[in-house]
């Protein structure tokens, strides 16, 4: 063969792939046969120029319906990178068992001049005819897919109705013998004893502090904290049921509770319930909470928002320590925070750096490095003191949306709050839109005359 008749290197990568993990510490399995298979059969195209790669694509025990796969990421990668030619797999299946994810990687294909080609299925996505091949085995592939997964649901299903244990977190209480839920002695006692308990005192806050005292934890050691407690006296399976998709069928355990515990358990807290709806605002006063997710501890703790209306009618707001709130008033030694002053302080804050604007010349530069139309520090500043002239007449979200804007995060310590500003942000808060405020009017025709987009 002459000089001019030699045909162009092809860089092969072979892929492999295998849905299950097992027998993968034999000495020979699935994921060296494939590679073996895939070895040989660039050697035999070897007058094609094709030319293994030294690197291997190998995802054993990940499932071909999606493409959350390390070895396949690394391969899609490298295609884009320019360092693969050619990809090599056993079958078309090992790639992907899903249409859509493989009309995607053939796309990338496309894009970067990459084929792909099979050992046993004798398809080359080069050509039409392959391309066509393809489509048709893959579609395949899917439906069988599809209809492996209808069955195993089927099956789930079936063998829920007839009381089955068919796996997941294992709850207190019982241990798995023989894919059998069976009762461990020790933890059954537990368990019993926060159904009496919670009938007796009616306050999971309470319990949680008892437990604690008594050394009781759940199957990981860890403390049982008010919301481990609510699984466990909402979970059916302790009365001997077994649920699936909202139905309960009688279970093949044995029960730890019987009726009426279960019923006066849920009795009490359906009344909770309705007394928190009445009592505690909730979700609708969170956006009243200018500081919401933004404050923690020394520790590292968040602050969580809290709202109650007492009797008299009067609001009390509070933000309280995530870990207190979990397990228990005291867990951890800091107070709730009244959301008045502590607003008040940090309000403070802001309306001095924006009043001031000596902050913003001594930042400049990490300013202008999210809004580069910025040029003069004085327009940031003339901006700052406008804001904080109306600042009265901002809507809470207007406030909170500035507030995010120029501060990161906020510590609350022994010797006072600590504020972490968001220098780098500061240049979008002129493109920030607040709502519902009188005077923004002003603002605008300011910004205006300033030239600021």
């Amino acid at each position: 063969m002459s000089e001019t008749q030699q045909v162009t290197p092809k860089r092969c990568a072979v892929y492999c792939r295998v849905s299950s993990d097992e027998r993968l510490d034999q000495t020979f399995n699935s994921i060296d046969a494939q590679r073996e298979a895939g070895a040989a059969f660039i050697a035999s195209q070897r007058a094609e120029g094709w030319e293994q790669v030294e690197d291997n694509y190998e995802d054993p025990g990940y499932t071909g319906g999606n493409m959350d796969r390390p070895g396949l990421k690394r391969l899609l990668q490298d295609i884009q990178d320019g360092k693969i030619d050619i990809v090599v797999v056993y079958k078309i299946d090992r790639l992907s068992r899903s249409l859509a994810d493989f009309a995607k990687m053939i796309q990338l294909f496309d894009r970067y001049k990459a084929s792909f080609s099979s050992v046993t299925q004798q398809i080359n996505s080069a050509t039409s005819m392959g391309r066509l091949m393809l489509n048709v085995l893959l579609s395949f592939a899917q439906f069988e897919r599809e209809v492996t997964g209808e069955r195993i649901r089927d099956k789930f299903a079936a063998s829920k109705r007839k009381g089955m244990w068919m796996g997941g977190q294992v709850p207190m209480g019982y241990c798995v013998d023989n894919r059998k839920l069976v009762v461990v002695p020790e933890e059954a006692q537990v368990v019993r004893q926060i159904f009496d308990s919670f009938v007796a005192t009616r306050s999971t806050t309470l319990m949680v502090k008892q437990l604690v005292e008594q050394g009781i934890t759940s199957k990981n050691g860890k403390p049982l904290s008010k919301q481990a407690l609510y699984t466990i006296l909402h979970n059916r399976l302790y009365m001997g049921d077994i649920g699936h998709k909202g139905d309960f069928y009688p279970g093949q355990h044995e029960a730890l509770i019987d009726q009426s515990q279960w019923d006066r358990v849920q009795e009490i807290m359906a009344q909770n319930s309705r007394d928190r709806a009445r009592d505690t605002f909730g979700q609708k006063c969170r956006h009243g909470f200018l500081l919401r997710g933004m404050m923690f501890t020394a520790d590292g703790d968040l602050y969580l928002p809290m709202a109650t209306r007492k009797t008299s009618g009067k609001l009390y707001r509070y933000y309280v320590v995530n870990k207190n709130q979990k397990m228990g008033a005291g867990t951890v030694e800091f107070a709730n925070l009244p959301a008045a002053g502590i607003e008040k302080s940090v309000m403070e804050k802001v309306l001095e750096v924006l009043r001031s604007g000596q902050m913003v010349h001594k930042c400049w530069e990490q300013v202008c490095s999210l809004n580069p139309k910025l040029t003069e520090p004085e327009a940031m500043v003339l901006f700052f003191k406008n804001t904080a002239g109306i600042w009265d007449q901002l809507a809470t979200q207007a406030k909170q949306d500035i507030v995010r804007t120029l501060i990161k995060r906020i510590t609350v310590a022994p010797e006072g709050l600590h504020v972490d500003w968001r220098f780098e942000a500061w240049g979008a808060l002129i493109g920030l839109p607040p709502k519902n405020l009188a005077g923004y009017e002003q603002l605008e025709y300011d910004l205006r005359e300033l030239e600021i987009a």
